[in-house]
Formats: structure tokens, C-alpha cells, sequence
């Protein structure tokens, strides 16, 4: 699978190009359900345009706890359609991107007056494991206490009767997005950052494309297209208003936050889902260097382009982690890193944030503006299936035009050019430490490359020949950074250390390290002045801190 070049070094032309062509349909929203429909549409042979008014993946695509599941907990709320469908769903992305989303034993621990008994337990996991059709190895066990603790020596011995053991999945949302994008653009797509919706073009009181505007240099164009989809997650009933069709169904917002810890100040040897004492259920999540824990579950109603972790959030969700691990006492100076996002959920009158169902909504205006909202992570895939479905009917109907069938399921990722199985993965990230391990480096940095960009590693380490630096480290990071200019559309440093490479959340001192002569990079590519790079490093230094200082009195 080739790689189309995909930069914003030649972004002029990139805008020039959308705003002279006519397309059957724009999608608005550059995070994973926008990017599922392009891929879904442009597979099928519509003429798509994908825009994003931030970095793609920038809202709540970058934020998830960053595992393709099942959804184990739906079976409480006796929703066995969406239990069947996104336990489906894993194993068919997992098929489409092995080096992305990688399988992940998860522990369930079973302990006196929790939210799961054992025998209750048992039963839901086997209708977990036939609703999602789970087979082999991953088929669930229950465990006895004993065998419990042998996994997870960290759990409470005390109340511990036993645990239920299944397969999940883990993988890095941001990454999943752009490869998305980038495998659309193999059909024909075309997607550009940074560029804002203001409003919508009409035609006969229907609409027939998007007003944009460049937010990089302020230019503003329109999209043509026959269609539109507004994917735009937390914003879509913002561009409903706009469309004046924010009628009937509303969103919800809620916001889900994350917390990172040094693995070592919390040592779990695999991924636990466990209670806490209010109900409800948390993970924590060893991934490399760190271990990773969430999330909350409570409504949101300020700034969407602004969402933080604060105070509350950080002592709810430590707190829940000493009570289940009563050998561990974690702290606020623990905390290296941390995330928070909105999940764009449908109103439902009476019913509590983690009461709100996760099924996604299609609305339809008068106009013809189609919206989608709500949905999981996991059911992305058929999100885009299910709304380009509409689009295809429309074309039927109105343009007397048949489009193919949905076949997405069989579109293998960017990066996965012969990987059949996660086995042959393991086998890559082998040879890749091989060739470079001479150089110094170790094999988590083999892990990390081969985990990020599969066999696109190949191009990195090409580039990172060509550079002179002694530093390993900053070299391979360099060579990175041009195939994310080059390949992954990155405009500035926040694109590359968040949400291309995951560096803020999961490798935090890598990015205080590399800052400097990141940035140097930029000031060479893009060829921009030291009051730019000035401020860019005021924002990455800011970003920094309000994701990784806790303390009283930021708060």
C-alpha cells in the first residue's frame, strides 16, 4: 500500500484544489466517525471532501480511554444490540489494523458487595463472549481468587472471592483517525485542517455545500457538494443552529477524564476493570512506560474547545485507585500526565450521565443536513456505514446513481501492508529492534514506531538514515516529525507531540526534551518566523502544565 503524500507545505494549493472541484458529498468533523465516512464513501465512489476546524482527532477522537471493546457494561443496562455490534466490531478493526489495535487481556475482579457477582458475572461474560462471537483464547475464564492474585498480585486479599479474565483490544484514537483519513484519500478523497465551518451554502432551500474559512491564514471559499454530513461530535448541534434545525433530539455532553502514572507508582501487570465505591466501574491500563487510569462520567457545559481536568476529577479517580489496590497510595505529584473529553451523547430526560445510552443518532433537517452524533470509539465503522447508507439511498433516488456496498470491513489500515495477525506484528517489532538496536536504542522504542505507524516504519527509519545527529533519540524523533509534515498533514508541534505520536500522554519527558529542537524543525520546514515559534512554544510549555500540575494552587 502506497503512501499518498498529505501535507499542509503545500496547504494553498490542498484549499485551492477543494474549493474548485463540485463533490457528491463534504463531511464536516476530522475526528474517527468523520473519518470512517470518508473512507466508507470514498470506497464506494463518491467524490468526498473531509474538513476539520482543528487538527484532526483534536476533539474527542484524541480523548478516549483508548480501547476498541465490547462494552461489557451495556449487558447491566440489558443492551444486547450494542453489545453485539461493537463486540463484533473488534475483532473486524483488529483484522484491519493489527499494529493499532492490539488484543488486551482485561481482569475483571470480583470482590464482596461489588457491581458483579460471580455467578452473574459468569453468565454475562459467556453472553458477552456469543454476542461478540469470541473465539479461542479469548474466550473468557473465571478465575478463583488465588488464580486472581497470581495475575494481579496488587488486588484487595482481603475482599477478592475470584475474577472474571476476557480479551479486549487497546489502541491509540488519534492514530486510528488519521490512518483512517489517510486510507481514504487511496479512493480519492481529499481532507483539509484547520478549516472552520461558518456556515452552510444553499441551493433551491437545500443545502449544497460549506462555507469554510481557513483559520492558518484567514482566507474564506466555499465547498460544493451534494451532500453534507455533519460528524462534528460535541459541535454538531452548534452547525444545527446554524442550519436552523436544532429541533427535537439534543446532546448531551458529558466529560470523561484520564489520569497517567509512572508504571512504576502503579504497577498492575495487565488491564483491570474494577469497581469503585460509588457504583460505577473504572479501568486502569498499563501501556509502556506509564499506567493510565479512568474515567468520570459527569455533565458538561462549559467551553468544548477548552476541556481540562481540574481538582475534583483527579482526587475522584485517585481515590478510587487506593481503595481497589490497598498496597498502593498514589498521590497528586504522581500524576506525569492526564487527558479529558467530551462524549457527545443523546438527551434523555431524567436519566443520569452514565445512564445515557451510547447508541448513535442520525438526524436529517429539512434542508437536507444530515447530522450523526453519539456512538462509541468501537462502532465507528458502522456509524459511517449505517449514515453513508443513507447517502447512497439518496443518490438512488435523486441522481439515479447505484453505489457499492459497504466494504470497509475488508479495507486493510495505512500501515498494515501484510500483517495478518497481531502474531505477525510481534515478528515486525522484533526486526525493526534488530536493525536498530546497534544504535542504542531499546525495544520499547521498537514497540512504540511499529504500535504508531506499523510497517510506515520503514519510511522513518529510511529518513532517520539520512539524519546527522548524534543523539539517537532526537534523530528518530526528527525523522518522525518529517513523515508526520509529509504523510500526516501536521501544521504545528501540538499536532505532532499529542495527537501523531501520543508523546503529552505517554511519554510526557520525551516532549519537555524535545521541544527545542522540535521546533527548530518547524522554523526549517515551514519556514515562519521566531515570534511563531515563540508562541508555539508558550502553548506547548502551557499544555504541558495544565495536563501534568495538579497542585492546589493551579486550582
Amino acid at each position: 500500500m502506497k503512501n499518498i503524500k498529505f501535507s499542509n507545505l503545500d496547504r494553498s494549493r490542498t484549499a485551492e484544489k477543494i474549493s474548485k472541484e463540485k463533490y457528491d458529498l463534504v463531511v464536516i468533523g476530522g475526528g474517527i466517525t468523520g473519518a470512517g465516512i470518508a473512507l466508507d464513501a470514498s470506497s464506494r465512489g463518491l467524490k468526498v471532501a473531509l474538513v476539520e476546524k482543528g487538527d484532526f482527532a483534536s476533539g474527542t477522537s484524541s480523548k478516549s480511554t483508548k480501547l476498541i471493546h465490547g462494552g461489557l457494561r451495556y449487558l447491566k443496562q440489558f443492551d444486547f444490540w450494542l453489545v453485539k455490534e461493537v463486540g463484533s466490531e473488534r475483532a473486524i478493526v483488529h483484522k484491519l489494523a493489527p499494529h493499532l489495535v492490539i488484543p488486551e487481556k482485561m481482569l475483571l475482579p470480583l470482590i464482596e458487595n461489588g457491581s458483579y457477582g460471580k455467578w452473574l458475572t459468569s453468565i454475562g461474560l459467556k453472553v458477552y463472549d456469543i454476542l461478540a462471537e469470541v473465539s479461542g483464547d479469548d474466550k473468557r475464564k473465571m478465575l478463583e481468587k488465588k488464580e486472581a492474585l497470581k495475575l494481579e498480585p496488587l488486588l484487595p486479599k482481603k475482599i477478592l472471592k475470584g475474577a472474571g479474565y476476557y480479551a479486549e483490544y487497546r489502541t491509540d484514537d488519534a492514530r486510528l483517525t488519521i490512518e483512517n483519513i489517510k486510507t481514504s484519500l487511496l479512493f480519492g478523497a481529499r481532507a483539509i485542517n484547520y478549516t472552520a465551518v461558518e456556515d452552510f451554502v444553499y441551493k433551491k432551500d437545500k443545502v449544497a455545500g460549506v462555507k469554510v474559512k481557513d483559520v492558518i491564514n484567514g482566507k474564506t471559499y466555499d465547498i460544493k457538494s451534494k451532500y453534507v454530513i455533519s460528524a462534528a461530535g460535541p459541535w454538531v448541534d452548534e452547525l444545527r443552529s446554524k442550519n436552523n434545525s436544532k429541533k427535537g433530539k439534543q446532546l448531551h455532553l458529558t466529560k470523561g477524564v484520564h489520569l497517567v502514572f509512572p508504571h512504576e507508582k502503579l504497577p498492575v501487570k495487565q488491564s483491570v476493570y474494577f469497581d469503585i465505591p460509588d457504583g460505577r466501574m473504572m479501568f486502569a491500563i498499563p501501556r509502556g512506560k506509564i499506567t493510565y487510569i479512568g474515567t468520570t462520567d459527569t455533565n458538561y457545559n462549559k467551553d468544548k474547545d477548552n476541556v481540562r481536568t481540574d481538582l475534583a476529577d483527579a482526587i475522584y479517580l485517585i481515590s478510587a485507585v487506593n481503595n481497589m489496590f490497598p498496597k498502593i497510595n498514589l498521590e497528586m505529584e504522581d500524576i506525569i500526565s492526564s487527558w479529558a473529553g467530551l462524549r457527545p451523547l443523546i438527551h434523555e430526560e431524567g436519566k443520569s450521565a452514565s445512564e445515557l445510552s451510547r447508541k448513535d443518532e442520525i438526524f436529517t433537517s429539512d434542508t437536507g443536513l444530515i447530522s450523526i452524533a453519539g456512538g462509541k470509539l468501537t462502532g465507528y465503522r458502522k456509524m459511517a456505514e449505517r449514515v453513508v447508507n443513507r447517502i447512497a439511498k439518496k443518490m438512488e433516488e435523486e441522481h439515479d446513481t447505484q453505489l457499492k456496498e459497504c466494504f470497509t470491513d475488508k479495507i486493510a489500515l495505512c500501515g498494515n501492508t501484510d500483517f495478518k495477525k497481531y502474531k505477525h506484528v510481534k515478528k515486525y517489532i522484533k526486526e525493526v529492534f534488530e536493525r536498530i538496536e546497534k544504535k542504542g536504542f531499546s525495544e520499547h522504542d521498537a514497540w512504540f514506531l511499529v504500535t504508531n505507524y506499523g510497517k510506515q516504519t520503514e519510511k522513518i527509519l529510511e529518513y532517520y538514515k539520512e539524519q546527522k545527529d548524534d543523539n539517537p533519540q532526537l534523530g528518530m524523533a526528527k525523522a518522525e516529525l518529517r513523515f508526520c509534515i509529509e504523510y500526516e498533514m501536521v501544521q504545528n508541534p501540538m499536532d505532532f507531540f499529542i495527537r501523531r505520536t501520543g508523546r503529552l500522554y505517554f511519554d510526557i519527558d520525551s516532549v519537555r526534551n524535545l521541544l527545542e529542537p522540535i521546533l527548530e524543525e518547524f522554523k526549517k520546514y515551514f519556514d515562519i518566523n521566531d515570534g511563531k515559534i515563540s508562541l508555539w512554544r508558550d502553548t506547548m510549555l502551557s499544555e504541558l502544565e495544565d495536563h501534568s500540575n495538579f497542585s492546589l494552587e493551579r486550582s
